[in-house]
């Protein structure tokens, strides 16, 4: 499939379109064509055509907004989360009602001629054109342009108009503001929706103003306070008139044939978690009128802008397969739509865009998308650890609940902060998130140096979470550092001891820790005895991190020549996936976690993704063996797997199955392959895309030596391009079958290695070109 439509076209690199209705795609063209700013996301539904109940989920979601409810368990233990966070389904501002003549036009009259739609990557915009003919034989079109500003993270705007073809007659829009919405309730799919039943918005009150209304609404049980409005303008001809209704604005005239009706509706979304709950509705009030004063045009053009800033740093150009380079750019607009960069948010596994994981947050956000917008987009990076450090009370608040005296352990699945895992399996149990984020916090430090964040706030964080490991962690009889009853990665084993992936990353968190600790030490002593003294550490503690460090457990079979994913997984029953039909996978919607647990399966990458991340304490010959036995124990029912397999297989020489796995990931939601993006994107394996590209293809690594790379070219490609900013460097990285070229775009130098040789760019020579060892793979 080369693209989403219904009828043939040409694959565009740079947007995707929907030709003709298809009912039973809907729900996952809503879900391709959400509009989002890391803050407001709204579904691509349909502004006046409501579809048929179960196959239609009408969504506008805001990053960190949310509900709570209260976890009940059935067996009640000491320790389990007990609140959950969900992100809330909020008034649909989108509606609009058409009448003809008095008659509404929707799905049930009439019939629709043609039918197109687009979301342009460069544009930020989202297009319709349709055209309708009534049942008296009455034509008429319908454009709509709609965006969420980028640049107003409040504010979104919409463009309707109404053109008379083949009549005289009398049109009338209404602008509506919805507020009675709901979430999707869970089903048996894990992956899917909330526990909660009825309505999480209380009314408030309901204010008019000029040009529109603004409806407050209060959440049942966070407390938080919401304001939605709309403000509504039309032209086109003369003899408009305008009324108010208890909902909306209407707006009527009469339109001879050719002539059209234009609305233009501003929607605002403003919470207390923003602003104090006294200004909401003001605030919400002042984002509207601002939009209605600049005008939609001048939105757009804003939009454009923004967008073409983004992509000049952030494009990965692929030459040789469009519906390839299609899936890479749907992905990056998607991450881009999707994340917090307030410092108070962070991105969620479905972003903006659906309900599935309830508008959680977990680790995706270090391991996987934080490396993307480090190296495009650092100032976002920057704001993810924000995030992090704001996080730190409740994750120390969640040490103690886990019998920790001290340090800081960060929830599993949270939105502000409280765990939200109700099955610690495969949730709490998962203590390696806190060296993700200490992962996070060292390659911002090495990819920017910008020492002072970590002075300020990264230091707290990667201290307080190091202390984590000496508290669950012990030596046995033979001297050997263990972490017993954890998760690692893959959730097909669960609660096990010595986990490879988590007792690495603990390794390396503990032995960071020390590093910013004497770091700090010696170059500002002054923060050092502040933070230390602020947080109560000691020396033995960290004289204790360099022992757990240098006794670490790391388990190894010598007989097999590969590291095993825990103390059992090789002593287990290998699943016997001859005898599992394809309908019963992922295997967690059709087997008992326990069935799973007692086999050796992955469900995603674990050892491998150890292989990446710690990528120089491995030699090549032991990645491949390690690669070469999980491979065959892995399902991939992860969305996060592919993408890992991907990279670690270019690096080992296995081109075809880098490629493979690379294209399972590429195009992983705009195909559905993993047969839920209905419920939202996969912002993990999206980045994961690019991932593949950089760490993949172009053997890009990044350590204390500094940068490196060692770029291949999949046969397929010509060529494939993309830039990476380091310590305040841009550097544009062109990879072709005659070699690769390196330019300083930004910046007054850089050095680097390729395939071991050492280049050096500097304004006074910024271009090199060097050659491909094996031309192409």
């Amino acid at each position: 499939m080369n693209d989403i439509d219904n009828m043939a076209l040409p694959t565009d690199p740079w947007r995707i379109h929907e030709r003709g209705l298809d009912p039973a795609r809907s729900f996952l063209h809503e879900t391709l064509f959400s509009l989002g700013n890391g803050y407001i996301g709204m579904r691509g539904t349909h502004e006046d055509m409501p579809g048929q109940p179960g196959s239609t989920l009408e969504g506008t979601y805001l990053n960190g907004f949310h509900d709570t409810e209260t976890i009940h368990y059935p067996e009640n233990a000491y320790g389990l989360a007990r609140t959950n966070e969900f992100m809330l389904n909020v008034p649909n501002a989108k509606k609009i009602a058409l009448f003809v003549d008095g008659r509404r036009v929707n799905s049930g009259s009439g019939r629709i001629v043609s039918y197109e739609r687009s979301l342009d990557f460069r544009a930020g915009v989202l297009e319709r054109r349709v055209e309708w003919e009534l049942d008296e034989g009455k034509r008429l079109r319908i454009d709509s342009r709609r965006l969420v500003c980028f640049g107003r993270k409040h504010l979104a705007a919409i463009e309707y108009r109404v053109t008379a073809l083949n009549f005289d007659g009398i049109v009338r829009l209404e602008a509506l503001l919805d507020g009675e919405v709901s979430n999707i309730q869970a089903g048996d799919d894990p992956r899917v929706g909330s526990a909660i039943s009825g309505p999480s918005l209380l009314p408030v009150g309901l204010e008019a103003f000029e040009h529109g209304l603004v409806l407050s609404q209060r959440t049942r049980n966070s407390g938080f306070l919401l304001a939605s409005g709309i403000a509504c303008a039309a032209s086109g001809v003369d003899g408009i008139l305008a009324s108010r209704l208890d909902a909306g604005m209407a707006f009527e005239a009469p339109l001879r044939a050719g002539e059209a009706l234009t609305l233009h509706k501003y929607i605002a979304y403003v919470s207390s978690r923003d602003v104090a709950a006294e200004q909401v509705a003001a605030q919400a009030r002042a984002e509207m009128k601002a939009g209605l004063a600049d005008g939609f045009t001048a939105l757009a053009a804003a939009q454009s802008a923004y967008l073409g800033d983004f992509w000049a740093k952030a494009d990965v150009e692929i030459a040789g397969d469009d519906a390839l380079q299609q899936g890479v750019r749907f992905n990056q607009f998607h991450l881009l739509q999707s994340v917090g960069r307030d410092g108070r948010t962070n991105i969620a596994a479905k972003g903006v865009t659906g309900e599935g994981y309830e508008g959680h947050y977990f680790w995706d956000t270090e391991i996987y998308v934080f490396p993307f917008f480090l190296f495009s987009k650092p100032e976002i990076a920057r704001a993810l650890l924000q995030y992090r450090y704001g996080g730190l009370p409740k994750a120390r608040q969640r040490a103690r609940q886990m019998s920790h005296e001290r340090g800081a352990l960060y929830p599993w699945r949270t939105i502000a902060g409280e765990e939200c895992s109700a099955y610690y399996p495969a949730g709490t149990a998962q203590y390696h998130i806190n060296a993700d984020v200490a992962y996070s916090i060292r390659l911002y430090l090495l990819a920017t140096g910008d020492f002072d964040f970590i002075a300020q706030y990264g230091a707290e964080i990667v201290l307080e979470t190091a202390r984590i490991w000496t508290g669950i962690g012990s030596y046995d009889r033979e001297g050997r550092f263990c972490i017993n009853a954890v998760t690692g990665p893959d959730e097909y084993t669960a609660v096990v001891n010595n986990n490879y992936y988590t007792n690495a990353m603990a390794r390396m968190h503990m032995a960071f820790a020390c590093e910013i600790a004497d770091r700090l030490r010696a170059e500002r002593p002054d923060e050092w005895r502040r933070l230390a003294g602020a947080i109560g550490l000691e020396e033995g503690e960290i004289a204790a991190w360099r022992a757990a460090c240098a006794a670490m457990h790391l388990p190894y079979d010598a007989e097999l020549g590969i590291h095993a994913q825990d103390d059992s997984f090789l002593s287990k029953k290998p699943w016997d996936f001859a005898a599992t039909p394809a309908d019963k996978y992922p295997l967690l919607l059709h087997y008992h976690p326990l069935v799973i647990y007692r086999h050796q399966v992955c469900k995603q990458a674990d050892v491998v993704l150890a292989l990446l991340l710690l990528s120089d304490e491995f030699e090549l010959a032991d990645k491949r063996r390690d690669f070469d036995f999980y491979e065959k124990v892995t399902t991939h029912d992860s969305s996060l797997s592919s993408c890992i397999f991907s990279i670690v297989a270019a690096e080992v020489g296995y081109a075809d199955k880098a490629y493979a796995y690379f294209m399972e990931t590429a195009r992983l939601d705009l195909d559905n392959t993993h047969a839920n993006t209905e419920y939202g994107v996969h912002t993990a394996a999206m980045a994961g895309t690019w991932l593949g590209v950089a760490y993949g293809f172009a053997g890009m690594r990044l350590n204390g030596s500094g940068l490196r790379f060692a770029p291949t070219i999949p046969a397929k490609w010509s060529r494939y391009a993309f830039r990476v900013h380091v310590h305040g460097a841009l550097l544009e990285v062109t990879a072709e079958a005659g070699g690769t070229r390196y330019r300083l775009v930004e910046g007054e130098r850089i050095a680097f290695l390729h395939h071991g040789e050492t280049i050096e760019l500097t304004q006074a020579a910024p271009i090199r070109q060097a050659a491909n060892p094996g031309a192409t793979q």
